[in-house]
């Protein structure tokens, strides 16, 4: 999502101009008018005047009107209408927002048990980030202002720690003096104050005051661009100061020079220390091991309105932490496969294809490759080490699932059954230890792999679940069940599908990715192909080789003989140019043409019919109930033209249906409505929730949201984002929640399921492949295998389609391979609606145009409507004579009301929505001043019949 801009500003201004040309127009006739008629005497040339002045006076008014109630009433109507929440489901919220930070942060390290500590114990807290943490992240997730944010220092006041207030005055003279930045910018100034600015009586108070130090270390991301992988290379905020606090080469996501000496500090004077990280990118933390007065640390990803309160608890003991990482955290960053194939890259050889910029200027296709193929996060690393690639325990930290508790817990794997392809089995968790707690039960699988057959990680995650708080000495039993064909691997080679290959997988409960607590062996005795002949059970129609093209000419990584192409396959591009067969293909607005793409048997639909049904009629109908045809067959092209081109923040009404709009709000952790600037208490970051691996609290979240929309008379919810942590460096990855798709997908369905039950639709987005920030509107081919495409980047939304029942969707910026995302058949229709059997509709995300997006060809290509409020150059159908792109239409607009019907817009009385308040407030004024503009001229009648009597009798 993007804010409104000046590029939106002008583009408002230019729908006004016509009205403003044709007002100054009559302005212009009136005044030649006035000035010629000044040669005039008498009651003649009162007349002229006056009535040339009430001309211009009526045509303001109309010209005003016109606007209002043209081009700028979606704009008025989104600005003027909106609920309020009520203080118990503010109160409800804030209690859940404080519940899923007691789960999601994770307890890290914790040698001699340093924590937790005695709630009433005093505390150092250094760190400027102390006083400036991380809640969220910038852009479209940052939190509304509207709701009180409990901060680090008041959640660690509010367990009962008494907190050096000296150093927290320190850090807060010192902030005064950063740069100030917007919601949508980033700032990467990082220095710590120095450590001579510690003056030796501040260092012998702390210690005195207390002989534990507590260091926050924060780090925030957000919309619109990547972290800096070379910080010394950053423009900042404020040039006027020098903030060159890293070496050339050094990244966002290692210690600053500053923070090495602020820690070099701290530990030379305190013996008990504890780090917390304050932040959703996997950060290097290699360095908590490095000192050895550093005994305990914990991850706290943004922690929303009130998730503070949850780290105050934690660290008192009040909450036993249960949170385990959603990424995987490694010793270094710069050794990631992926890590030199993320950024920029533009191609050299595609200047036909450049469009202008949204900030000005020209911009050119660019690209990243994503040759690492499968073997992202924890699959690389497992793998890796698997074959001997990689000395696992110095390339990583903290595996991912990796957490520890205050007690301890014993976990026991009963016998595999299988019935239908489902395996089930029970899993025992029993508190062995002292204290009350949760564990979270994983489930990992290892393929049998053959070399140079089909890529296959060691290690995958294909279930998990979360006990309830046992008490010591308590157990629970978890049932868990998967099904045999959720191993298949996709094989884009030889058989264009899903194959689960004979052989034995070891189905494994772990403690992490890494760690095995024990293991079974389940055999498949024959290869089972899941063609067009055989899909699996959950498709509605077999996944088959769609996405070749989007492979390019790439070396992908391999498993093959050890990974014996690993330098190969991870080396940054050497060639900036598009390869020519691709380029053939490539399309953006520039070389789009509709006819050519017209289907001249597509037969010319009914519009305008007077059927008498109404949309409300259609809920509950299945989606190919015949009624469905002689509804549509009611629209006119006008409505259907509408309704596709004017889909930002809303749908629009259609009369001919008695379809009401309807209001859509952004805002991954809450429900923010751009326009009025009403906004729902903020939740903690898509990390902190997928890190409380917790099916419910995700469901309570989507439930807390629907409750929210529901009463601020919202529909639709720009959320949940499921994109991937391909790289820790990613700028939104606070809003998404994790590098493996399985603990994504459930995590969103779940969420998706929750908001349904208010009757709001969540847009799952943004599909797909969008995962980086860097050149996201420079048309970004993305490039990527078939296998990784599904196993990896696709597989958070099936899931989020096949069980959570997503019923809308937002489609990414970027290309995959030459096409991109938002007019995408292969991805939108062929595997989105066919093969996982979406039925709902498909939004851009926001229509700048950008010289890619048009309308003709997202409708034509399953995008149903563009993210954009008022008229562009390219939001709207232009070819309207066309059987096809009306069939388009049409199509489009079933797709919306479909979703629409069946939400909390026609539950209810919610559909009879008379005028907004400002129409009603419109129609008054203008009625008053047509009675103005009536009795003025009945006035200047009169003064003119007066003169001309005047006249006569002189």
């Amino acid at each position: 999502m993007l804010q409104i801009n000046m590029d939106d500003v002008l583009n408002i201004v230019r729908l006004c101009v016509p009205y403003l040309i044709g007002f100054a127009v009559i302005v212009a006739i009136a005044a030649v008018v006035m000035v010629v008629c000044r040669k005039r005497e008498g009651s003649t040339k009162y007349l002229i005047r006056r009535n040339s002045f009430m001309a211009i006076l009526l045509a303001f008014v109309v010209v005003v009107n016109l606007i209002c109630w043209g081009p700028m009433s979606n704009l008025i109507s989104l600005a003027t209408g909106s609920g309020t929440i009520s203080q118990e489901t503010s109160d409800e919220a804030t209690d859940l927002c404080t519940e899923i930070a007691e789960e999601g942060i994770v307890l890290l390290k914790n040698d001699s048990d340093i924590l937790p500590l005695k709630n009433d114990s005093n505390l150092n807290v250094f760190g400027w980030a102390s006083t400036n943490p991380c809640y969220g992240g910038t852009g479209s997730g940052s939190l509304s202002d509207a709701y009180e944010t409990i901060s680090l220092l008041q959640g660690l006041t509010d367990a009962g720690f008494k907190l050096n207030t000296s150093m927290t005055d320190f850090y807060t003279a010192y902030r005064a003096d950063r740069p100030s930045v917007g919601m949508w910018e980033q700032d990467w100034t990082l220095p710590e104050p120095t450590a001579d600015t510690y003056s030796s009586k501040m260092i012998e108070d702390a210690k005195a005051f207390s002989d534990t130090a507590m260091v926050v270390i924060t780090r925030v991301g957000g919309e619109g661009a990547d972290l800096p992988t070379d910080v010394s290379k950053v423009t900042y905020t404020d040039n006027s100061k020098d903030y060159k606090d890293f070496e050339p080469g050094e990244h966002y996501l290692q210690l600053s020079r500053t923070e090495k000496n602020l820690m070099d500090l701290v530990c030379s004077n305190f013996d008990n220390v504890i780090v917390v990280y304050n932040g959703a990118n996997a950060m290097e933390l290699g360095f908590v091991n490095d000192y050895s007065q550093i005994k305990g640390a914990l991850w706290c990803p943004g922690t929303g309105q009130s998730g503070f309160e949850g780290l105050g608890e934690i660290i008192s003991g009040a909450v036993n932490p249960s949170g385990k990482t959603s990424d995987t955290f490694i010793e270094d960053l710069t050794k990631a496969p992926n890590f030199k194939n993320f950024g920029s890259f533009t191609y050299d050889n595609m200047e036909e294809f450049k469009s202008k910029a949204s900030k000005g200027g020209d911009t050119y296709p660019s690209f990243v490759n994503y040759t690492e193929g499968i073997y992202t996060g924890y699959r690389f690393y497992e793998t890796a080490s698997a074959e001997g690639l990689i000395d696992y325990d110095k390339e990583v930290l903290y595996p991912f699932g990796y957490g520890l508790s205050y007690t301890s817990f014993q976990q026991e794997m009963g016998a595999l059954t299988e019935k239908d392809g489902t395996i089930s089995f029970d899993v025992t968790v029993t508190n062995i230890g002292n204290k009350p707690g949760k564990d979270v039960v994983e489930v990992y699988y290892n393929p049998p792999y053959t070399n140079k057959g089909i890529e296959k990680a060691s290690a995958n995650l294909i279930a998990f679940d979360k006990t309830n708080i046992l008490k010591p000495g308590e157990s629970q039993t978890i049932p868990m069940s998967i099904k045999a064909e959720d191993m298949a691997s996709f094989d884009s080679g030889v058989n264009g599908c899903y194959v689960l290959e004979s052989g034995d997988y070891k189905i494994s409960i772990r403690s992490d990715s890494h760690n095995i607590i024990t293991e079974q062996n389940y055999n498949v005795p024959d290869t089972l192909v899941y063609n067009e002949s055989q899909p699996r059970t959950s498709d509605k129609a077999a996944a088959v080789n769609r996405f070749e093209a989007a492979g390019g000419e790439l070396t992908y990584l391999s498993r093959a003989d050890g990974f014996a192409n690993y330098e190969e396959a991870v080396a940054a591009p050497k060639n900036m140019s598009m390869p020519e067969k691709y380029k053939k293909t490539f399309i953006n607005n520039s070389n789009y043409d509709p006819a050519a793409h017209n289907n001249d048997s597509d037969q010319m639909p009914v519009t305008g019919a007077k059927n008498g049904l109404k949309l409300a009629d259609m809920r509950g109908l299945s989606y190919d109930d015949a009624q469905w045809e002689k509804l549509l067959d009611q629209l006119t092209v006008s409505e259907m033209d509408t309704m596709t081109a004017i889909g930002g923040y809303q749908t629009s009404e259609a009369k001919s249906v008695n379809k009401v709009g309807t209001v859509d709000c952004d805002g991954p952790a809450s429900i923010n409505n751009n326009f009025t600037g009403t906004g729902s208490i903020g939740f903690p970051s898509a990390v902190m929730i997928a890190s409380t691996w917790n099916h419910d609290i995700a469901e309570a979240f989507g439930e807390e949201i629907g409750k929210m929309a529901n009463e601020m008379a919202v529909s639709g919810w720009y959320a949940p984002a499921m994109n991937i942590h391909r790289s820790a460096f990613a700028g939104r990855n606070f809003e998404y929640y994790s590098e493996d798709g399985v603990l994504s997908g459930q995590m969103a369905a779940r969420a998706v399921a929750g908001a349904e039950k208010h009757g709001v639709y969540a847009y799952i987005k943004h599909f797909a492949l969008n995962d980086q920030e860097t050149n996201r509107l420079s048309m970004l081919c993305t490039w990527s295998n078939e296998q990784a495409i599904r196993e990896i980047y696709l597989k958070p939304f099936e899931i989020a389609v096949k069980e959570g029942h997503a019923k809308a969707v937002m489609s990414s910026f970027n290309y995959i391979g030459t096409v991109y995302s938002g007019a995408n058949d292969t991805l939108l229709n062929k595997v989105l609606r066919d093969e996982w059997g979406f039925q709902g509709f498909v939004l851009t995300d926001y229509f700048g145009g950008y010289g890619f997006q048009n309308a003709d060809q997202e409708i034509r290509n399953g995008n149903d409507a563009m993210l954009v409020a008022y008229d562009t150059e390219t939001n709207h159908v232009k070819d309207k004579t066309s059987a096809t792109s009306i069939n388009a239409m049409r199509r489009s607009c079933k797709n919306i009301m479909y979703t629409v019907v069946n939400s909390r817009a026609y539950e209810g009385n919610n559909a009879n929505v008379s005028l907004l308040m400002w129409q009603i407030a419109a129609i008054i004024i203008d009625v008053i001043l047509a009675a103005g503009f009536l009795l003025l001229e009945v006035r200047i009648v009169k003064s003119y019949r007066k003169r001309l009597k005047e006249e006569g009798m002189a």
